[in-house]
């Protein structure tokens, strides 16, 4: 594990296994750290060196003042790459991760090797799907809930209410294991700094359309409705996508299916490495 310095900010890092020329890099959503992905990490560091980081804001890494942007991690993420030499590279990410691989991708596409990136919450592109609509401003009504605890400075109840009534259920935050919700909150702020990013949401789509390299969309059949839509308009303007739904899983399958998520991804880096 180590620290670099790269777009005015300092990020901590790890990477496991040693053995491989594919390098997959791993890019974890909100709420998180690079911890998110410690069920996987051994299980890809057999066959592909893995880097890990705690993006700015999460985890070991720092904290800037004033409001954020996506573009800033994504501009991160690619000043990582470079400053360690590993590009280009199969880069994974999940959830809001994925957004920030989507948007790295489609301005420095020399990095990727591959895409793979598990239910991007980029909402903007089917902002004008009538049938989502009204699922999706119930959701924002929920989202817009916790935000409000939260910057009352009551930011264990947020935490707590966006577990419980947004990403899992009733009474899960209990069964959570300690470390865990202390994770979430100490991660919040930076949760409402996404939040409040205007265009977290949004993708250029024109980019996206010349992307050079193969992309894999993973979904989970059990996950919010929306993101099937949301991937099949991704999937139909990125050249060479494929689209993999993970049965029984739902928005974090590193975490709840983990085998069959490495799985995923190892066959898919296997099958675009034959194609060099």
């Amino acid at each position: 594990m180590a620290m670099v310095r790269v777009n005015g900010v300092t990020l901590w890092y790890e990477i496991a296994g040693d053995k491989s020329d594919d390098v997959v890099v791993l890019v974890h959503g909100s709420w998180a750290d690079h911890t998110a992905w410690q069920q996987v990490v051994p299980r890809l560091a057999q066959s592909f060196r893995v880097l890990t980081y705690d993006r700015r804001g999460h985890g070991q890494s720092e904290s800037m003042p004033g409001q954020g942007t996506r573009q800033e991690d994504e501009t991160d993420l690619a000043g990582l790459l470079e400053a360690l030499d590993l590009a280009p590279a199969h880069v994974v990410g999940n959830s809001f991760g994925a957004s920030i691989v989507l948007g790295m991708a489609s301005t420095r596409p020399d990095l990727c090797r591959s895409v793979i990136v598990h239910e991007p919450p980029l909402s903007a592109v089917i902002a004008d799907d009538v049938d989502m609509q009204a699922m999706l401003q119930a959701f924002q009504t929920k989202i817009d809930t916790v935000l409000r605890r939260i910057e009352s400075a009551d930011v264990e109840g947020g935490s707590r209410q966006f577990v419980e009534e947004v990403a899992i259920g009733p009474g899960a935050w209990d069964m959570l294991p300690a470390e865990v919700r202390q994770k979430f909150t100490d991660h919040a702020l930076t949760w409402v700094d996404e939040q409040q990013d205007a265009r977290s949401a949004e993708i250029d789509l024109p980019s996206l359309s010349q992307l050079p390299c193969h992309a894999l969309f993973t979904q989970g059949d059990q996950s919010f409705p929306w993101f099937p839509r949301i991937i099949e308009k991704l999937q139909a303007v990125v050249p060479h996508a494929r689209v993999y739904t993970l049965e029984g899983a739902g928005h974090i399958p590193h975490f709840t299916h983990p085998e069959g998520y490495v799985r995923v991804i190892a066959e898919f880096i296997e099958a675009v490495s034959e194609m060099r």
